[in-house]
């Protein structure tokens, strides 16, 4: 982000009709100084704030090519229906399969607020999923949707089982079951197949096999090569395609492997996800940050869009190596249905709480996924443990909270998807009305001088929008990373993100509080803000004496931040 070393911060405006900021007088002051930049420049570099008081009339622009606003519909309705502070910062992110794939599925997902469709590529043919990405970008395309799409890799699912059946199989008390590397079509009586050789290397008579995270237990009670026979001791159901551990003593037996993160199958999926022009890829198994790293060396040599790679925290290994995943990655996701088998259920909390405050820190999305709202895969409504676990990620300030089977296999995914969607609002209502704002302990992120002028405005416009009480911040920026510091900042007032870069406005769908909108913009920033009020003026979503924050990464001299009332 470039910026001139001589960076100046101008802010010209008048108090909004909810300003808690006396703006009575003729301010100015200091916002921030930084120094010690690299030799050649001089240091002790200042960025200063002025305040002028002078309300802006916007001139009415004709209905012309520059006369285009990319607001989405929902966002619209929403600001609409709710006004400015009653827009939902919490992203949602729902997985497609079978019970939601028709293009009127599609389309109720988006109207009640998918902000992100995720598409895993553990399941279906590769022809599916591009009929789905094809139905959501003709929905983006002709109701006026920002729907972005997400493919998530399979692994090398180094112990991941099937027992060939379409649906679930119940294993009952005391049962015997066969689990096997061989290989064979279809299903066979009490008979598991394991996708990786190597699978039982290390376990022995006596070790306890968990399936799926604990929906039915094992007893390993003979060793036959590389299969295993186990006497079912907790009976439940076997999902197709589930995760199995193994546990001795009370303790995970950990299974180091060779395997590659990301496998043979893995790559091939990623370049469908190039062909098909995704916004974002979801890596399975991550083990450290080489992978990641990896992928996106190769998505800068491979694709011409920006695509953001996410990482998914779902083993011990992952975790140990947490930060470095963070700082590599584009985003994470806390995959919590893996990750429960291989911690204790009672650090899961904690952990997603660690997790969600290192990315926030950091400065990267993160996603609360999995079991979120599990019970409504069958049933209509959720329990109450459920609603009171998504109210919790919301308090921690997740930007994105995931439905998984709900949205895929369930037959209430709409339903599921406007529980996420009520209480997050609630609970972000609350969180303001308590005034629970949680102050984010800075932690410099930029290492040039331009990047750290770039949070220390950021910082400083989201202290003044909480202060003021403006009505709006809307940032004007070319890649989207001034929004995703004001993001991480968690104002109170919503982020209207205005950018000309339709990969940048797909990829900012998954940050807290962030509105995206596709629209022209040029060299000039008065012409830039003028152009974009009238036009959401034109929505009628923006009146007389609401007043919004203006923050800017668009022009190379300066960045900048404004306040303005309309008038």
């Amino acid at each position: 982000m470039a910026v001139a070393f001589n960076s100046r911060v101008f802010m010209r405006g008048i108090a909004g009709k909810s300003s808690s900021a006396d703006l009575g007088n003729r301010v100015s002051g200091v916002c921030f100084s930084a120094g010690g930049v690299s030799s050649g420049v001089k240091l002790g570099v200042r960025a200063t704030l002025q305040v002028d008081l002078e309300a802006l009339e916007v001139p009415r622009l004709d209905d012309s090519a520059d006369g285009r606003l990319g607001l989405d519909v929902v966002s619209e309705g929403e600001l609409r229906e709710k006004g400015f502070l009653g827009t939902r910062k919490t992203k949602l992110v729902c997985t497609i399969g079978p019970a939601c794939c028709s293009l009127q599925d599609l389309e109720k997902l988006a109207l009640s607020g998918m902000n992100v469709a995720r598409l895993n590529m553990c399941h279906n043919t590769r022809e599916w999923h591009r009929d789905v990405i094809r139905k959501i970008k003709k929905l983006n395309e002709e109701k006026g949707f920002c729907v972005s799409v997400m493919i998530d890799t399979e692994g090398s699912q180094i112990q991941v089982v099937d027992h060939g059946a379409p649906s679930s199989v119940k294993a009952e008390d005391e049962s015997i079951w066969l689990f096997t590397t061989q290989k064979f079509e279809g299903s066979r009586p009490f008979t598991v197949q394991a996708n990786y050789e190597g699978f039982s290397e290390g376990i022995t008579v006596g070790d306890e096999l968990v399936f799926d995270g604990g929906m039915a237990s094992f007893e390993v009670i003979e060793k036959i090569g590389n299969d295993l026979r186990c006497k079912c001791t907790d009976p439940g159901l076997l999902l197709p395609r589930a995760k199995l551990s193994f546990w001795r003593d009370g303790k995970l037996v950990e299974k180091n492997s060779e395997l590659p993160t990301i496998s043979t199958k893995d790559w091939a999926d990623i370049e469908f996800g190039i062909s098909e022009d995704v916004d974002f890829i979801a890596v399975s198994f991550v083990k450290d940050a080489n992978a990641i790293i990896q992928l996106k060396s190769y998505l800068s040599d491979k694709s011409s869009k920006s695509i953001g790679v996410l990482a998914k925290i779902e083993s011990l290994e992952s975790l140990q190596h947490l930060e470095e995943i963070v700082e590599a990655s584009d985003g994470i996701m806390v995959a919590r249905g893996d990750l429960g088998v291989e911690i204790p259920l009672e650090q899961i909390p904690t952990v997603q709480a660690e997790i969600t405050q290192v990315c926030r820190q950091l400065n990267r999305p993160v996603i609360v996924a999995s079991q979120l709202l599990e019970s409504m895969v069958e049933y209509p409504i959720p329990t109450r443990a459920e609603v009171a676990d998504v109210s919790e990620a919301v308090r921690q300030y997740a930007d994105a909270l995931m439905l998984s089977g709900e949205s895929a296999i369930g037959p209430y995914g709409d339903k599921a998807l406007s529980v996420l969607q009520m209480a997050s609002s609630r609970m972000e209502l609350w969180s303001r009305e308590e005034n629970r704002q949680s102050a984010l302990h800075q932690h410099q992120l930029g290492v040039s001088l331009p990047d750290r002028i770039a949070e220390q405005i950021c910082s400083c416009a989201v202290e003044m929008a909480n202060n003021l009480g403006v009505d709006a911040i809307f940032v004007y920026t070319k890649h989207g990373q001034m929004a995703s510091l004001l993001s991480r900042n968690r104002p109170n007032s919503p982020i209207f993100a205005f950018t000309d870069n339709n990969s940048a406005r797909m990829r900012m769908n998954l940050q807290w509080g962030v509105t995206p909108i596709l629209v022209e913009l040029s060299e000039d920033m008065e012409a830039n803000i003028m152009k974009t009020i009238d036009l959401i003026k034109m929505k009628g979503v923006l009146e007389e004496g609401d007043a919004v924050l203006v923050v800017s990464d668009i022009t190379k001299a300066f960045q900048s931040i404004q306040v303005k009332t309309i008038v």
